[in-house]
């Protein structure tokens, strides 16, 4: 059964991959390939075994959005009010 931690966490990789797409760094068919198996692998180890073709594009598309930066950046402390 699908846990909610489960899911928020295969939202945001669905929404990463689609920002990697829309920025055109992955192609529809990577999208959809590295997608796919991402959600079959279900776990780390089975996200590591994807195919070195399909890690390749995912890791240059992730060097190319800045993850790693991304989240070596302390959060944005910013105020709507004034």
């Amino acid at each position: 059964m699908l846990q909610v931690d489960d899911f928020l966490e295969e939202t945001t990789t669905m929404q990463t991959l689609d920002e990697m797409r829309d920025r055109m760094l992955l192609t529809t068919d990577q999208h959809a390939q590295i997608g796919a198996w991402i959600t079959r692998a279900r776990t780390p180890e089975g996200i590591m075994a994807m195919p070195p073709s399909l890690w390749r594009k995912l890791e240059l598309a992730s060097v190319l959005l800045n993850i790693d930066g991304d989240l070596s950046q302390p959060p944005a402390l910013h105020s709507d009010y004034q």
